[in-house]
């Protein structure tokens, strides 16, 4: 597990956090399970290599997830057309509107389309992600992690 960006340079994420990627996009390599963050995602969209990245990576990836507006990169990169989608609740009027081939579905914490997960805020995306746990690993593990959170796991 590591971070990528499009270049190993340190960024900067919502409120400052300085987020120092371990892989460019060209030195990532393969990589089986590609998610998608979201948070404020604009000069994202704006980015042709971050958008074909993306899709050319979901593409080869066994499993694609997006947590909140990490969907609408996803959607921005083709990948949602036709597929019931999940976002942040705030955000779920702009998934609509900017992409209308996407179902997306309002009050779904997370949506599993086989080859692409996408989820709501930061708690359902700890839903989403102990449902991948449980999904790769098997659900001893994702109830034993979720014990070990002391969370309480919504699994739906």
């Amino acid at each position: 597990m590591y971070t990528i960006g499009a270049t190993t340079a340190m960024l900067r994420a919502r409120a400052g956090l300085s987020v120092l990627p371990e892989a460019d996009f060209a030195g990532a390599g393969d990589i089986d399970v590609l998610i998608v963050p979201g948070g404020v995602v604009t000069k994202e969209l704006a980015k042709p290599d971050v958008i074909a990245w993306i899709a050319a990576t979901a593409g080869k990836a066994e499993l694609t997830a997006s947590v909140c507006t990490g969907a609408i990169l996803l959607a921005q990169a083709g990948l949602l057309d036709g597929q019931e989608a999940s976002t942040h609740w705030a955000d779920v009027e702009e998934l609509r509107t900017s992409f209308p081939l996407v179902r997306v579905r309002e009050q779904r914490r997370w949506i599993d389309n086989g080859a692409i997960v996408t989820s709501g805020g930061i708690s359902a995306g700890i839903d989403m992600s102990l449902h991948l746990v449980e999904r790769l690993a098997g659900r001893e593990l994702a109830l034993r992690t979720a014990h070990l959170m002391e969370y309480e796991w919504n699994e739906r």
